[in-house]
């Protein structure tokens, strides 16, 4: 495997007329870099004021088909999560996290009388609504980034066919650079990190979009802004 992986990475090099990398200073450059985790190019449309970046993120998930609200506050995320469920006439029963911030979720009434049943921890085949709490979203493209962790299951981004995701306003970054050095300003990386745009999706049968096709039917994204 070594020998083979050297005699392509040697045809590269020999096709941009470079030599080998045999000594340290040459090896130490591409190293520092690598080390150094520091963007390179970043695209005009990931950078921007944060009103800026709020405003592209929210043009470029519903580009992605993916649906927002935007509410005032954690207080407000119990009824938005109703009225969404219920406009659609879909089931008000949910799983979430164990994470603290969904500890509102427990117990919440609904409009007209009645309670959210909420399940916390891992979704079954059987959970039709999950809700999780995203990391951080990404303007330049309107995607979701979400770990996994001992409050937090990867399940739930997947199983669920209707996927909501709680996205606080001041975690929306501009681009993936700025996403995964907040990810690495937490601690370790988690097992498993995943970016998640607009719903799923395929085109593999005669061209036809099929949405839903590999995952979660329905992504709603509520934009929680926490300042008036």
């Amino acid at each position: 495997m070594t020998a083979a992986r050297d005699a392509i990475l040697g045809g590269i090099r020999r096709s941009l007329r470079r030599g080998p990398l045999s000594d340290a200073e040459a090896v130490a450059g591409p190293r520092a870099r690598l080390d150094a985790k520091a963007p390179i190019l970043v695209p005009e449309r990931a950078k921007g004021s944060p009103d800026v970046l709020v405003d592209r993120f929210l043009a470029m998930a519903i580009e992605a088909a993916a649906t927002v609200d935007r509410i005032q506050g954690m207080e407000a995320l119990p009824g938005a999560i109703a009225s969404y469920l219920k406009d659609r006439n879909l089931s008000t029963e949910l799983v979430t996290t164990t994470d603290p911030e969904m500890d509102g979720l427990v117990g919440s009434s609904l409009e007209g009388g009645g309670l959210l049943t909420v399940k916390r921890g891992l979704p079954s085949p059987t959970d039709t609504v999950s809700v999780v709490p995203a990391l951080r979203g990404v303007a330049e493209t309107g995607t979701v980034m979400l770990r996994s962790g001992e409050t937090q299951a990867s399940t739930l981004n997947f199983l669920p066919e209707t996927h909501i995701v709680v996205l606080k306003t001041s975690d929306i970054v501009g681009g993936l650079e700025e996403a995964w050095a907040a990810l690495r300003a937490e601690g370790p990386t988690p097992r498993t990190v995943n970016f998640i745009t607009g719903p799923s999706r395929t085109g593999d049968i005669e061209q036809t979009l099929q949405m839903g096709a590999h995952g979660p039917l329905r992504l709603h994204i509520l934009l929680v802004d926490e300042t008036p």
